[in-house]
């Protein structure tokens, strides 16, 4: 690189920058100019706090819900809620979120109707219910150890690959998982119902409120922090009423993903150092659209 006092150079020549053009100069020659061309950061974004904050919220109130369905289980597995009530509560959520969905509007690329919502229901529900039987017995020859493993594998692949920059609709990899990990949890409660119930919940809690959430940061963006806090809440005095530490531990990990996780990150972008120059690729800018024709 520093071949300017390379014998073989000619100093009478100038060197130029070209890559079809013979010149006098080894392959690899550069003059004292190259480093010139040297810049810093020139892509770099900078953030600013409270809104990574608000954005983190986001990933905490995930978190919130899963600790809300595993509350919900627990207590159909003691046997201290019936299916029945969290059935018709997940009905009524989902007419009501339902509403509040077709109240914000549509855009123009959701062509959907609302007859067509209330097929896409029925046939859920029809199949979740018809199968609610096979479910139950899905998982009889397994431990149940192994069970709560591959569940909490589920939901923490559920939370890993959730596509938190556009929720709606919830990626594939991510709703799968947490399905799966509901409908083993769900084939350990003692009746089809029970099982039918869970899987009702799981839908509304891991597929439908992720699209309504995204609804209202992007219509009602002042309502968005109150909806996370609420589902945050909601899961740590839900986990309180099973499990006093685990409560403890949520919150602390629901804290530390608000507000330490926002801070790190603006610490270490002071130490972000990308440097560009002519040693990148070259970029065409010409426009080439008329030989797209």
């Amino acid at each position: 690189m520093g071949a300017d006092s390379d014998p073989g150079a000619n100093p009478a020549v100038p060197w130029r920058k070209a890559l079809y053009v013979r010149q006098p100069f080894p392959d690899n020659y550069v003059d004292r100019r190259f480093l010139e061309e040297l810049q810093r950061n020139i892509r770099v974004r900078q953030y600013c706090y409270w809104p990574v904050v608000r954005e983190a919220g986001l990933v905490a109130q995930q978190v919130s819900c899963v600790a809300v369905f595993v509350t919900l289980w627990s207590y159909m597995e003691l046997g201290e809620l019936l299916p029945s009530t969290l059935l018709w509560a997940s009905l009524g959520c989902a007419f009501l979120g339902y509403g509040l969905y077709e109240a914000l509007g549509r855009t123009s690329s959701q062509a959907r109707t609302r007859l067509t919502d209330l097929q896409s229901a029925a046939i859920f529900l029809a199949f979740t219910f018809g199968f609610s039987p096979i479910l139950k017995t899905l998982t009889e020859s397994v431990s149940t150890d192994t069970v709560y493993a591959m569940s909490a594998l589920m939901f923490l692949a559920h939370l890993v690959s959730f596509p938190y920059a556009q929720p709606s609709p919830p990626g594939s990899l991510s709703l799968n998982a947490a399905l799966f990990g509901s409908v083993c949890l769900a084939s350990r409660l003692p009746g089809a119902l029970h099982t039918f119930t869970m899987l009702t919940c799981a839908l509304l809690v891991f597929a439908l409120w992720p699209c309504l959430l995204h609804r209202l940061r992007e219509w009602a963006e002042w309502s968005f922090p109150g909806a996370a806090g609420l589902v945050c809440v909601g899961g740590v005095s839900g986990l309180a009423t099973l499990w006093p530490g685990g409560a403890f531990l949520l919150s602390v990990a629901l804290m530390t993903l608000i507000f330490l996780c926002p801070l790190l990150l603006l610490r270490l972008q002071r130490h972000k150092d990308n440097i560009h120059g002519p040693w990148d690729e070259a970029e065409i800018r010409e426009d080439l659209s008329r030989f797209l024709q």
